[in-house]
């Protein structure tokens, strides 16, 4: 395994993840200005519009790049038995760790009455899926992939009544609502199921891009005609204007107009979305494999290497500084500390990824180096 294309795909992870403190600042201290799913351009201020949508990013590559390091997880122990364990274990492991680790860093309340099921959760099943159907031949694997992506917005009209014994499982595949377990507690399913498992088995399906058998050149090759390819699905889709989202309109000026363009729907994540997500998600990593050499690279890599480490650390760091913020300033936005601008979000941003660098660094080297640790690895 060249160490050269596993630093293109932690450093593609790195930059998502780092995507994804973005918004995690965004969603502690700009709570005043909470948006929906998919954004009301025209009561959301382009500077915050498009810092949201950059992190849409996030969970589609993410997710995209574990069903590769699965495959190549496979390659190195030779053994689909192999990857199936660890698929399974690792897969329970996030399940487990959202509904405890995870949910309690949110909202540090113990016990909690309203569980969200969010990200980890949905890589958590994801995995658990792929464990079963990464024995199918490659070309029902890539074909489920493409139905599950392309497909699953023709569900969306489908609904299921609270007391329907449909409404749980439907809730949690593919209809993003409420689950109540009882009288005080409730669960949130944040990210239906069924698109990820498609974007999964699509990552593990281009797996075989990365084997030793695959030149450099061609592999970029792979990766630049393929994210071409979705994005030309996405402008072709958005033009006709149809499929998978509301309708794009013409705006007053030609800034409400692109925003129009490129306001998708992420629970769950339309084709359209996946389309433009992952298209740019192959750029980049075509991008990245190229530039293995930058010091950009190797510092992104970083991030990385150790992504459920630096998941846990940011939201616990994010969640105590709420508190700090709010214990020694006070809510100045309802009953929130917040920020007056979206400039302040990115510097906040920026300070963290600064200041996180080091303790993940320090967490990465540790997990490389001891490889006798079993469990070092699931994060």
């Amino acid at each position: 395994m060249s160490s050269h294309r596993l630093l293109s795909i932690d450093a593609l992870r790195g930059l998502v993840i780092l995507l994804m403190l973005l918004d995690h600042v965004r969603e502690t201290f700009y709570m005043h200005m909470q948006v929906s799913d998919p954004m009301d351009v025209m009561q959301t201020d382009p500077a915050l519009f498009f810092s949201r949508s950059l992190a849409h990013l996030c969970a589609p590559v993410f997710i995209l790049l574990t069903g590769l390091a699965a495959f190549l997880y496979g390659e190195k122990q030779q053994s689909k038995s192999a990857v199936t364990t660890f698929l399974f274990k690792r897969g329970l492991f996030l399940i487990v760790l959202e509904l405890t680790l995870v949910g309690f860093a949110w909202t540090f309340q113990f016990p909690p009455t309203v569980i969200y099921l969010q990200v980890i959760w949905a890589i958590g099943l994801s995995m658990l899926a792929l464990s079963l159907l990464l024995w199918l031949p490659r070309s029902l694997l890539v074909l489920l992939a493409f139905v599950l992506i392309a497909g699953h917005n023709l569900l969306d009209g489908v609904h299921f009544a609270v007391d329907s014994w449909m409404h749980l499982p439907w809730a949690v595949l593919h209809d993003r609502g409420w689950i109540a377990l009882s009288d005080e507690v409730r669960m949130r399913t944040s990210y239906p199921l069924l698109p990820w498992i498609g974007v999964i088995a699509l990552g593990y399906s281009i797996g075989p891009w990365f084997c030793g058998a695959t030149s450099a050149s061609r592999r970029r090759a792979y990766l630049l005609a393929s994210g071409c390819c979705a994005l030309l699905v996405f402008m072709s889709l958005r033009l006709l204007n149809g499929y998978g989202e509301q309708p794009w309109t013409q705006g007053s000026t030609w800034v409400i107009t692109l925003m129009s363009f490129f306001n998708m729907t992420k629970y769950p994540p339309s084709l359209l979305l996946l389309a433009l997500t992952l298209g740019i998600g192959l750029l980049l990593l075509a991008c990245f494999e190229r530039r293995n050499n930058s010091i950009m690279v190797a510092v992104l890599a970083v991030f990385g290497a150790a992504p459920m480490f630096f998941y846990l650390l940011h939201l616990y760091v994010l969640k105590l500084l709420s508190l700090g913020a709010l214990a020694i300033f006070g809510a100045n936005q309802g009953e929130y500390f917040s920020f007056d601008s979206v400039l302040a979000l990115w510097l906040t941003a920026l300070f963290l990824a600064l200041a996180l660098f080091a303790p993940v660094q320090w967490f990465a080297r540790l997990k490389a180096r001891r490889r006798d640790i079993s469990w070092l690895k699931y994060l």
